[in-house]
């Protein structure tokens, strides 16, 4: 069986996905007062305030040469903001060249992570259940499929990477019938499709009977304090844009398994755990719309090669992913009570949302974090 990196000596869009060496932790202002121990209790920003608590590397006995030397690879590989967050406390919050911690940046494909727990809520709130077929909340004729087969796509499919739809159409991200095209019964094939994941933007908007915006606004930003909006382009993506705090919010709200502080954003702890776990048995590194490391094997966008590895081999096994286009990165490893963000262009020539750069990150991720 091939690994990775012979694809990537193969295939150039198999830069797209592993190396072996990594890197994250940068540096710019830290102050820190706690101890490493993960049982501490997470501290969480206030909402209403700019305020947020650091800590300092040297108290959690982390190398702090090698966070320093992260700065220059970090600007060499074209990152405008990074924060790290040790038990919600930020250990290190670095911006680049005209970016500030106001800038705002689109996260790609890491929103679809945030979308995924928005399901969630509806489900709570019993406005949708994700074993319902999407053509009750989109209607009849949402693909150009034959209408047996659209009616055996459900909300799980399109959180899950499995519709069966084509996703190699001309555009990946086109959400018109035209573009969703059969190529495979629901459930049988995992492949990595925008397109058929962001028509769940139109499934929660008619099951709320609310603008999407709106009900993500109401019963996730606005709950945890982060900034940004939604923008969505005519018939294709919607992508999310905010500062990188605000990820790094978001990323929070998920290693405390979707509680923000005392206050249930979620208030579902079997989905949730459905959302970090494996979603079916296709692609084990892969959950509702977010990626898992510490699998026996993995799948990445564009390919229909099950690689027998872990998705980012030198990152903590039990870390899970919202991973973006050209590099935008949440890590949230629970063993650790770690959070890490990274906004900006691509590291490498590669664009897709797993690269060789995770691996390369992680690689001197661990040696300056002493894991």
């Amino acid at each position: 069986m091939p690994t990775i990196l012979q694809y990537m000596k193969k295939y150039y869009v198999l830069l797209s996905f592993v190396s072996l060496v990594c890197m994250l932790t940068a540096c710019k202002k830290s102050n820190q007062t706690n101890t490493p121990s993960i049982i501490d209790s997470l501290y969480f920003p206030p909402i209403n305030s700019n305020n947020w608590q650091t800590i300092s590397p040297t108290s959690l006995g982390w190398d702090v040469t090698a966070l320093n030397n992260l700065n220059t690879y970090l600007s060499n590989k074209n990152t405008k903001a990074f924060i790290i967050l040790k038990n919600g406390k930020i250990v290190t919050e670095q911006y680049f060249g005209a970016f500030t911690a106001d800038s705002l940046w689109y996260w790609a494909s890491a929103g679809k992570t945030m979308t995924a727990l928005l399901v969630g809520i509806a489900q709570r709130e019993g406005l949708l259940n994700i074993n319902d077929i999407s053509s009750k909340y989109l209607g009849s004729g949402w693909t150009s499929e034959p209408l047996d087969k659209e009616n055996k796509i459900t909300i799980r499919h399109q959180l899950t990477m499995t519709t069966g739809l084509d996703d190699g159409v001309p555009d990946n991200d086109c959400t018109l019938p035209a573009c969703l095209q059969y190529k495979a019964d629901a459930g049988t094939r995992w492949a990595y499709h925008t397109g058929a994941y962001t028509l769940l933007d139109q499934v929660i908007a008619n099951a709320s009977g609310m603008p999407f915006n709106n009900y993500f606004q109401q019963k996730i930003r606005d709950k945890i304090g982060m900034n940004g909006s939604w923008i969505k382009i005519p018939n294709s993506n919607n992508v999310y844009y905010s500062n990188a705090r605000s990820m790094a919010k978001f990323g929070l709200l998920l290693l405390n398994k979707g509680n923000w502080n005392n206050l249930p954003v979620l208030n579902d702890s079997i989905y949730f755990q459905q959302q970090i776990n494996t979603s079916q048995n296709l692609n084990l590194s892969y959950g509702y719309l977010t990626w898992l490391n510490g699998k026996s094997s993995c799948m990445v966008p564009t390919l229909q090669v099950v690689f027998p590895q872990s998705l980012i081999p030198n990152a903590p096994a039990d870390m899970f992913a919202a991973l973006g286009k050209n590099d935008q990165k949440i890590y949230v490893v629970p063993s650790q009570n770690l959070v890490i963000i990274r906004m900006g262009n691509a590291a490498d020539s590669s664009q897709f949302s797993v690269t060789a750069f995770d691996n390369e990150l992680w690689g001197k991720l661990k040696q300056a974090l002493r894991l």
